[in-house]
């Protein structure tokens, strides 16, 4: 296990630096994500994407400069046994003390939306989450959010919400008492993928009935979109990432402080 783990990371700063580990750290020194004394609960979700970013925490606290405590929480929303069977391996095998937190979320959320229980779903997870934390002294929490993500929500809440609205690499949660950040927001999906595919990490989805696919979701209409966009003017994507730098308030017909 200490193998996996250690062949795992060394990936991070040789194979995966140029693609990975460069534009995290690039993001926390750009955002000033990290900061003296900080005390940030890593998010651990169990999907590529959290693991990622619980191993970059792990490479970046080896700095001995940086002067902050971390921690890999999760909140169980309610996974299948053989789900979170396999998501406590993937911590052992990735060497990542995690703290879990059991809840009933997916089932309370598909009661109360069937239909449609993502949003509903994060939501609730997002409160409990954030609760805990501040009760437990964190001063900010860490999100596995990257650069297709950024992109994916900023035409969700163009298309769906009729406003011009993306993720931010920081900002504040809505209790104001938590840092909200994102130190992948740079990072590529494509290069996660390799980069768990490549390790052999066995990742888990959410584990809900949606990610199964038996539920359609306005974000993978997006994601299908955006891979077509791409595929005819390469590019595309970080054109409308950068376009969330460049708003001109001058010719918008309207905007909210």
């Amino acid at each position: 296990m200490q193998e996996f783990a250690k062949k795992v990371e060394d990936s991070l700063t040789s194979t995966y630096r140029k693609k990975i580990y460069t534009p995290f750290l690039k993001a926390i020194h750009e955002f000033e994500l990290i900061e003296d004394n900080d005390k940030i609960a890593i998010a651990i979700s169990g999907g590529k994407d959290s693991l990622l970013l619980a191993k970059l925490f792990q490479e970046l606290k080896k700095d001995k400069s940086k002067n902050f405590e971390f921690k890999a929480i999760s909140l169980n929303p309610g996974f299948t046994p053989e789900n979170l069977e396999q998501f406590k391996e993937n911590l052992k095998m990735l060497n990542i003390d995690c703290e879990i937190i059991d809840t009933d979320i997916f089932e309370i959320a598909y009661k109360m939306a069937p239909s449609s229980p993502c949003f509903l779903c994060a939501k609730m997870r997002r409160g409990v989450l954030y609760r805990e934390l501040e009760k437990l002294g964190y001063t900010k929490i860490a999100l596995g959010h990257h650069f297709d993500d950024v992109i994916e929500t900023t035409l969700i809440n163009m298309f769906y919400a009729a406003q011009i609205k993306t993720m931010l690499p920081k900002v504040n949660s809505e209790s104001g008492n938590l840092k909200v950040i994102r130190p992948m927001v740079y990072i590529e999906e494509k290069d996660i993928i390799k980069f768990t595919k490549n390790n052999e990490i066995k990742a888990m989805n959410c584990g809900c009935i949606v990610a199964q696919g038996s539920i359609s979701s306005k974000r993978k209409e997006i994601k299908q979109l955006l891979k077509e966009l791409e595929e005819k003017d390469p590019g595309i994507k970080k054109r409308i990432f950068n376009s969330m730098r460049n708003i001109n308030l001058e010719y918008v017909l309207g905007y909210k402080e």
